[in-house]
């Protein structure tokens, strides 16, 4: 009898209920760029946004795991149609054996839900070209096959649209190590301007508006920005300048998904600079931005403080005061 119940539960992990493939039938998945800019080899996060659209007319359910790595895939091809190889942490991940903790995710008729995944995370992007990417999401979720079945047992994956990805080598170095960004839009290398304060904070807030990174972090001080946490700043002291690289690599992908420091990185539907004082060196820009929040608008007063370096202005710390709504 318990040899019977194994197997039957087996049957029910491997083999999905008819109605939830009829379902399956009236569900789109879709993928786009979570935040599109040039990409290089081997630096920041490639972020790919999954939405899974119920166009039917009844509820579409399926598990989502905690380790997405077994919920998700990506299918990465060069020009010539060879597949990149899976990462080595994706391979170790997806045949330990182990437990496969997971949710029931419900999406109503007309209704989406929409996470984000790093591409690296799944595929060796190691060198740089061209590629296309292609998502697999397993409602029943992706799993290893036991001794005695076929590997074609797996449940059947939706298949989404296709991106085209380019990776370009790892970018020239600057002055002291920094690496040259390139403009999105033109190709062109961002260079640092010597601009008044209230000038920066308008460029720099400009950009954010049109979801140009590149731009919206060429006149911050990353490394003051991150000494403002005590603790980061002694991890910062104790590195090696490698370390330190990496530091900065991570604090930027970290504001970029607003795991930290969300204030800064917040889009405002409009702003105004208030106040501008400095200095010879130092200078403080006070704006009111606002943030349009379902049916109401957010006012908030943000003072930014920069520091004059070899004749530009950059940002090295910020201030935030809630004014309330309107």
């Amino acid at each position: 009898m318990k040899q019977h119940n194994k197997f039957l539960l087996f049957f029910l992990v491997w083999f999905p209920a008819l109605g939830s493939v009829s379902a399956a039938e009236s569900v789109d998945i879709s993928i786009r760029y979570f935040d599109k800019r040039i990409y290089y080899v081997e630096r920041d996060p490639i972020l790919v946004q999954l939405t899974i659209s119920n166009r039917g007319s009844s509820t579409y359910r399926f598990k989502l795991a905690e380790e997405r790595a077994f919920s998700v895939d990506f299918d990465i091809k060069t020009l010539t149609n060879r597949t990149i190889d899976a990462t080595d942490a994706l391979v170790r991940r997806r045949t330990l054996n182990t437990q496969v903790f997971f949710r029931e995710v419900s999406v109503e008729p007309g209704e989406s839900f929409s996470f984000v995944e790093d591409l690296r995370d799944y595929g060796m992007l190691n060198q740089s070209g061209s590629f296309i990417v292609q998502a697999k999401l397993y409602p029943e979720l992706m799993r290893n096959a036991p001794p005695g079945f076929a590997r074609d047992t797996t449940p059947p994956a939706l298949e989404s649209n296709r991106l085209s990805l380019n990776l370009r080598p790892a970018p020239l170095s600057g002055p002291e190590g920094v690496p040259l960004a390139l403009d999105v839009e033109t190709n062109a290398i961002l260079v640092r301007e010597n601009l008044p304060p209230d000038q920066v904070i308008e460029y720099l807030l400009s950009a954010r508006q049109k979801g140009q990174w590149e731009k919206f972090f060429l006149y911050f001080d990353l490394e003051s920005m991150i000494s403002r946490d005590s603790a980061r700043r002694r991890q910062w002291l104790a590195e090696s300048g490698e370390g330190r690289q990496r530091m900065l690599d991570r604090y930027r992908g970290e504001l970029q998904s607003a795991v930290v420091d969300g204030d800064i990185v917040t889009i405002p539907s409009e702003f105004t600079i208030e106040r501008t004082v400095y200095g010879s060196e130092e200078g403080t820009v006070t704006v009111l931005e606002k943030f349009r929040v379902g049916t109401y608008t957010e006012r908030k007063e943000y003072t930014y403080y920069l520091r004059r370096w070899d004749d530009i202005w950059t940002v090295t710390d910020y201030t935030v005061l809630n004014l309330g709504t309107e």
